[in-house]
């Protein structure tokens, strides 16, 4: 970033450059979209960007981390709720509030997780990872029946957490699926299930 903002009007100025380039990547696409693109969709000059940001990359960078604040946010709001609930039932909740929030507002953030890996943002999202580790741990310290599979945990949450954002992630970017979200959320929560109560039967 050119200029870090310290002002509240300049931080609302970035706060509508940032926004505006989650728009422009829904009507552009990522190869499409312009700085002018950008600076139009503000409603400010481009001179006006530069001043914030030495070029288009840095723009996408502070994307990403307003995308992974949202995220973060989403995941602690909904932990209480989460741990107090069966597995499957975790599961699809947790599901459920990831795939509404890349759903808000048009869709602005599923769109910019489609391209996620040609930003080479994607290994960029490990403050996410934890934060989720950490919520299963939650979860487990909550459920001692759990506690047996202890050594287990971070291997599956590992294979769960990445496998299913990913099958979410690519469901939602799909324009004609062959399976309903619900079906989805069903299969994904049947595996979830299946995986903890195989571990439970080897413990």
């Amino acid at each position: 970033m050119a200029r870090k903002p310290q002002q509240n009007r300049a931080k609302a100025m970035v706060d509508t450059i940032v926004e505006a380039g989650f728009i422009s990547l829904t009507k552009h696409g990522l190869e499409h979209t312009t700085t002018r693109h950008i600076a139009d969709i503000a409603g400010v000059s481009v001179g006006s960007i530069y001043e914030y940001f030495s070029n288009k990359e840095m723009i996408y960078i502070t994307m990403h981390e307003h995308f992974m604040r949202e995220v973060i946010a989403m995941l602690q709001k909904s932990t209480p709720a989460f741990i107090q609930k069966n597995v499957r039932e975790s599961v699809e909740f947790m599901l459920y509030q990831l795939s509404a929030l890349l759903k808000n507002n048009g869709g602005r953030y599923l769109c910019y997780v489609r391209y996620i890996d040609y930003m080479n943002h994607a290994k960029n999202t490990k403050e996410i990872e934890q934060v989720l580790m950490d919520i299963i741990m939650q979860y487990v310290m909550r459920n001692p029946e759990l506690l047996k599979i202890a050594p287990e945990i971070p291997r599956f949450s590992y294979i769960i957490i990445n496998a299913g954002i990913f099958t979410i992630v690519h469901y939602l970017a799909t324009p004609h699926p062959r399976i309903t979200f619900d079906e989805l959320i069903i299969g994904l929560s049947d595996m979830v299930e299946s995986y903890v109560n195989a571990l439970l039967s080897k413990s």
